[in-house]
């Protein structure tokens, strides 16, 4: 037992321990979305001098905002002001964590066609070979392939124990099943909570750089008298609207993607609890 024990242990950790470090890569992802702010978005190329208009304050990146006008859509996206950074950031992390999630679902979902690994699971185990059974899962190399090597096992070792009862057995050959199935969990669902929670902070963040702007604008609008600044107006209101776009559009991507991977994982628990129903069938009628 003590065994079994550590050897639980060890698969915990080692799910525990897949895929990408939340906390060491969000704060890098933030220095790229920073970078890309300054130096790709604010990089004078995408302006254009206005001869009409002087002075003016000056953005991180060096480009005065009321001196020089965006020439381009990068340099549009740049006129967002602070929050844009922010929202880029989100949006990299959305990406990346995307892709992460792809190849390990990918890879939990083993070699082959799932379909017909639970199809020659359930055939084999209606003839009762159950070692036939245990080399198919360890071709399988999945979640899948996992949770069956493991019921099987214990399948196997309840099989020839006689110290149990037949229900005592039953009992004990569920349990089993359900732990190997809460071990390989945490590895397919690490870093959804990430989606999940950006499809909404996205939406929220982006909200609040909608408001500065308008802010922005109602006070070039107030300040200027009988004869509003358009030229502030008009900025305030671009940022405004700059904000409001990434945000929808990081929020809508995670969203998306959150329940794609989600639906994913789903179908690999159903093609688990399919085939633990088999083996708790096969043992009842061959034990």
């Amino acid at each position: 037992m003590e065994m079994n024990v550590s050897k639980n242990d060890e698969q915990v950790v080692a799910r525990k321990q897949g895929g990408l470090n939340p906390g060491l890569i969000i704060p890098i992802l933030l220095v790229i979305g920073v970078c890309i702010y300054l130096f790709v978005l604010g990089n004078p190329g995408n302006f254009k001098a206005d001869p009409r208009l002087t002075g003016g304050s000056v953005y991180f990146s060096g480009v005065p905002d009321k001196e020089l006008h965006p020439e381009s859509f990068m340099g549009i996206i740049y006129m967002g002001g602070p929050i844009v950074p922010i929202l880029i950031t989100f949006m990299i992390t959305v990406i990346v964590f995307s892709f992460e999630r792809f190849f390990v679902l990918r890879k939990a979902s083993g070699a082959g066609n799932l379909d017909n690994f639970v199809l020659k699971i359930r055939s084999l185990l209606n003839q009762n070979k159950v070692d036939e059974a245990l080399e198919e899962c360890d071709r399988q190399q999945g979640s899948v392939g996992n949770v069956v090597k493991e019921g099987l096992t214990t399948y196997k070792a309840l099989a020839n124990d006689t110290t149990l009862n037949k229900e005592q057995k039953m009992v004990a050959l569920n349990k089993a099943i359900e732990e190997a199935t809460t071990l390989e969990m945490p590895m397919l669902e690490k870093n959804m909570m990430i989606l999940s929670t950006l499809g909404t902070v996205a939406t929220l963040v982006a909200l609040l750089g909608t408001v500065i702007g308008m802010i922005k604008a109602f006070f070039a609008l107030g300040s200027g008298g009988g004869t509003p600044d358009a030229a502030a107006l008009s900025i305030g209101i671009s940022e405004a609207l700059i904000n409001t776009a990434l945000g929808i559009g990081t929020s809508a991507i995670a969203i998306i993607l959150y329940n794609f991977f989600t639906s994913k994982i789903d179908g690999l628990t159903y093609k688990i609890d399919e085939i633990a129903m088999s083996i708790q069938q096969s043992f009842a009628e061959f034990h």
